[in-house]
């Protein structure tokens, strides 16, 4: 997030998502370009709430042998669907209303094939992750988006993997202690901040001391 807010100093809002693909074998490569899967690739709110309140736009950066590979999402759902034959990390940037909150990103690794990290649903491939944006003092701008977040149409936002309460007490403990850190950082810079000027203030107190000694 953007520097201190006077106003909303000290806070943090967390928003959880989810990012994924889903993904279906087409039985073989087609004829005309060789793709052996249709997938979609997606952003989604972890609980049932319309996140266009708060984020303006997302970039799905695909792989570069697609003619388009950076799709620009500007409303929800945020998804991008398409076909090929190959697995590669897709970057999921998110941008938010108020240009003064740095953008965040995430990497999806799509996934066209089974493995111990997918499930498997009525032949469709499933791959999500829980993930956290931290909001750390917003902007006044980015406050009441972020609290009056409306809900929206839960069929929109509706993710596949169950996530189990273990796996969110980790990605919490992960987040305090990153929060914990960024607060130690910003007090140590305060506190180095304040030795400067008082450093500063010092040599000019004693510059002013020599010179009217000199008179």
């Amino acid at each position: 997030s953007s520097g201190i807010n006077a106003e909303y100093g000290g806070i943090s809002i967390v928003k959880a998502v989810v990012t994924g693909n889903t993904s279906t074998y087409l039985g073989g490569k087609r004829e005309t370009d060789g793709h052996t899967h249709t997938w979609t690739v997606y952003l989604k709110p972890f609980k049932s709430e319309d996140m266009s309140i708060y984020v303006k736009k997302v970039h799905f950066k695909l792989h570069d042998s697609y003619s388009q590979p950076m799709r620009i999402i500007s409303k929800p759902p945020y998804h991008v669907s398409e076909s090929g034959w190959g697995e590669f990390e897709i970057m999921i940037k998110i941008f938010f209303q108020d240009p003064a909150e740095k953008p965040v990103t995430f990497y999806h690794l799509l996934k066209l094939f089974p493995n111990e990290t997918v499930t498997v649903k009525d032949k469709t491939l499933i791959s999500e992750q829980y993930d956290e944006i931290i909001f750390t003092d917003p902007t006044s701008i980015m406050y009441p988006l972020l609290v009056n977040a409306r809900p929206m149409d839960p069929t929109l936002s509706q993710h596949h993997r169950n996530f189990d309460e273990s796996e969110r007490k980790t990605f919490t403990s992960i987040i305090e202690a990153r929060r914990k850190i960024k607060t130690e950082i910003a007090e140590l810079s305060s506190r180095l901040k304040n030795q400067r000027e008082y450093h500063h203030a010092l040599k000019q107190e004693v510059k002013e001391l020599e010179e009217e000694n000199k008179t």
